[in-house]
C-alpha cells in the first residue's frame, strides 16, 4: 500500500502556551526516528506560533483546527489561510464535528474551506461522520455519500496533485469523547462505503491514493488494531494526544 499513514493530535480547547511548548519538547525525542508515518499537531489558534516554533527543525507538521473560508474581512474571532501559512502552519482540520455541532458548520461551509485550503497548499483533514441516531437507524452509509458529495463539490476539476493532498477523517460523532469506539470491523466497513464514493466522484485512482483516518477515542490499547485495517491510514486522535508518552504510543502502534 502506498498511502502513507498520518497520525494528527487534535488538542482541541486546551493547554497554554507553556504547556504547548512543554509538549513538544517532550515528544520530540520520543519520535526522533520514527518515519514510518507522517505526525501533525492541531492546536488551538492562540498556541499556533508556540507550537510551530517548538517543532521548528523536526519532521512534525502543525495545523489549524478551523480557517475561515474568505481571504480576509469583518469575520470577528476567525482565522484565515494567509495568516496560518504566514507563521508556518502546513495542515488544517476542516468540518470537525465540533464545528459541525456548535458552529452550525453545513456541508456547504466544509465545501468552500476545502477550496480555499486547498487553493493556499494546505494539506487539508475533511471530517465527515454519523451520529448515534444516524447509525441506530441504519443510515451511516447514506450519511457518509451526503457529506463526502457535499465536501467534494467542484473538486473534481482541480488538478490532480492538488486533490491528492486531501485526507478524510471518519469520525463516528458517538465514539467522540464518550469511550465508546467503532471495533475496527465497524471502522473499516466504514472507510470502505467513503472510499467508494470518492471512487465515484473522483476516480478509482484518486479514491486508492487518498488517506482516511479514523478519529474516536483512539488509545494506545486500540491504535493497533484499528490502524492495522487495511483500509485505515492512520488516525486523528483527541483526548489521548494530550500526554507526549499517550500520543507517543500510539504513533508507533
Amino acid at each position: 500500500m502506498s498511502r502513507k499513514a498520518l497520525i494528527a493530535a487534535n488538542w482541541k480547547m486546551y493547554k497554554t502556551p507553556a504547556e504547548a511548548k512543554a509538549f513538544v519538547d517532550a515528544f520530540l525525542p520520543l519520535v526522533a526516528d520514527h518515519t514510518r508515518d507522517e505526525i501533525a499537531l492541531f492546536p488551538s489558534p492562540v498556541l499556533l506560533p508556540t507550537v510551530v516554533e517548538a517543532a521548528r527543525g523536526s519532521s512534525i507538521a502543525i495545523g489549524a483546527q478551523n480557517i475561515h473560508f474568505a481571504e480576509e474581512g469583518a469575520y470577528t474571532g476567525e482565522t484565515s489561510a494567509s495568516q496560518l501559512a504566514a507563521i508556518g502552519g502546513t495542515h488544517t482540520l476542516i468540518g470537525h464535528s465540533e464545528r459541525r455541532q456548535y458552529f452550525g458548520e453545513t456541508d456547504d461551509i466544509v465545501n468552500k474551506k476545502l477550496h480555499t485550503a486547498l487553493k493556499h497548499g494546505f494539506v487539508p483533514v475533511v471530517c465527515i461522520g454519523e451520529v448515534l441516531g444516524e447509525r441506530e437507524a441504519g443510515m451511516t452509509a447514506s450519511v457518509l455519500k451526503i457529506q463526502v458529495n457535499g465536501a467534494f463539490a467542484g473538486i473534481k476539476g482541480l488538478a490532480a496533485e492538488v486533490i491528492s493532498s486531501i485526507v478524510i477523517a471518519y469520525e463516528p460523532v458517538w465514539a467522540i469523547g464518550t469511550g465508546k469506539t467503532a471495533t475496527p470491523e465497524m471502522a473499516a466497513d466504514a472507510h470502505r462505503i467513503i472510499r467508494a464514493e470518492v471512487s465515484s466522484l473522483l476516480g478509482s485512482d484518486v479514491a486508492a491514493n487518498m488517506r482516511i483516518l479514523y478519529g474516536g477515542s483512539v488509545k494506545p490499547d486500540n491504535a493497533t488494531a484499528l490502524i492495522g485495517q487495511e483500509e485505515i491510514d492512520g488516525a486523528l486522535v483527541g483526548g489521548a494526544s494530550l500526554k507526549p508518552d499517550s500520543f507517543a504510543s500510539i504513533v508507533k502502534y
